[in-house]
């Protein structure tokens, strides 16, 4: 693991954007699905996730869901069902409402909130399935009260089988009605531009990998989406206060996510940082994904020592990482300092998979530094907002003439008359 000082570190990252054969092989899945709908989502399918599918069987049928049922434990439903309520309570509280404010001179001015109607929803298959990201991405748009919320998953998430039972199951406790098996490059695409079994949605959410990634950005504007996701990163922020071994596994539990993930301690202590490097390693020798973190570790691991905590905070905002814990004495009274980061969690007892599963907050988060002006996921990225403007009379004959000096002043003089003949049938 790399040691350095906190100031001659940045944390920037190209895989977001793909290699050329990457995006090539992208536009040409998402232009084929384009044209020519259910044929090329099946034939890809077939090609790249070794299923061979008829259209029909595309949908998740209401059996298969059941089934499921029979497949999990009584604990992961017990605790699925506990972290639904939780992420529900908490997105509850970012809800807002439509509004309008009535003027003394009669104008109504306002803003009305709508939910989207149809919004497509990604869960990733591949190296691990996710059922806490059916969560999280599909209960703060039931919140903002989209009428419509379909999910997509690789079909063989479960092996030759089929979809993994758990993600059928989170699916279903989180009220997914619509439910198709593809996945990849196809099926982003398929959500966008809709084929002959599936309508095309408004907005695409949910992590992938980099070719789920590239065709979202290549459908963005078509639909929306959430963002472009990256590889996991967490930082940790201590002081010689931190246990080691709490922060070697905290780093340790985003390593194992992928060899391009990311964990970084930040600390004005070298006796925490030494502690830390030789915890990661006792660490390492029992953890079943040893390979995958001691890669992550070593490729883009970094304890990053600074002389003060103005430095190592500095250092942190440069980074604006999705991940923050904070391991701090008096941890609280520096939060005001921490500028950007996607989740921030305080204290000894706040490990990062707290909010991963079961606290609340959502854990689709802000990456490669995109925490400087992004959000996580949450009720608003589901709502689109009017305006409405009710103008009255005698605001119009108020302020017609300012208005018309702002339209010639751009030379729009059909804006200007606009007004202008009002005011003068007005004035008649």
């Amino acid at each position: 693991m790399r040691v350095m000082r906190a100031e001659q570190f940045g944390l920037k990252r190209e895989v977001e954007y793909g290699t050329p054969e990457q995006n090539e092989t992208v536009k040409q899945i998402v232009e084929a699905v384009r044209l020519q709908g259910d044929p090329a989502l099946l034939a890809y399918t077939e090609k790249l996730d070794r299923i061979k599918l008829e259209a029909h069987e595309l949908r998740v049928s209401d059996a298969e869901i059941q089934a499921a049922y029979e497949q999990v434990d009584e604990a992961f439903l017990a605790a699925i069902r506990e972290a639904a309520a939780n992420i529900r309570s908490f997105h509850e509280k970012q809800l807002r409402q439509s509004w309008v404010d009535v003027q003394p001179d009669g104008t109504m001015l306002g803003q009305l909130l709508r939910p989207l109607k149809r919004v497509g929803v990604y869960v990733p298959g591949g190296k691990a399935a996710y059922p806490s990201s059916v969560l999280m991405n599909v209960i703060p748009a039931q919140v903002a009260g989209v009428p419509e919320i379909v999910m997509v998953t690789p079909p063989a998430t479960g092996g030759k089988a089929g979809i993994d039972p758990y993600i059928l199951v989170a699916a279903a406790e989180a009220g997914v009605k619509e439910l198709y098996r593809a996945g990849g490059a196809q099926a982003v695409a398929a959500l966008a531009y809709g084929t002959e079994t599936i309508p095309p949605v408004d907005k695409i959410c949910g992590p992938g990998n980099i070719y789920v990634a590239l065709a979202k950005r290549a459908v963005f504007g078509v639909v929306d989406i959430d963002s472009i996701a990256g590889p996991s990163e967490i930082v940790v922020l201590a002081d010689d206060t931190a246990d080691a071994a709490y922060v070697a596994a905290d780093m340790l539990s985003q390593a194992e996510h992928d060899e391009m993930a990311s964990a970084i301690l930040v600390t004005t202590s070298k006796k925490l940082g030494d502690a830390v490097a030789l915890e990661i390693e006792r660490q390492l020798e029992t953890l079943p994904k040893a390979e995958i973190a001691r890669q992550s570790i070593t490729s883009n691991g970094a304890i990053l020592l600074a002389e003060t905590m103005d430095e190592a905070i500095a250092a942190v905002n440069r980074m604006a990482p999705e991940h923050l814990e904070v391991m701090l004495e008096d941890a609280m009274s520096w939060l005001g300092r921490i500028e950007n980061a996607g989740a921030i969690f305080v204290g000894p007892y706040s490990s990062e998979p707290v909010g991963d599963y079961f606290a609340g907050p959502n854990h689709i988060l802000p990456t490669n530094g995109t925490a400087r002006f992004s959000s996580p996921v949450n009720v608003d990225d589901f709502l689109k907002k009017s305006s409405l403007i009710q103008y009255s009379k005698a605001a119009l004959l108020a302020n017609g003439d300012k208005i018309m000096t702002l339209a010639r002043h751009e030379g729009l003089e059909a804006h200007a008359r606009a007004i202008e003949i009002r005011l003068e049938r007005e004035k008649a």
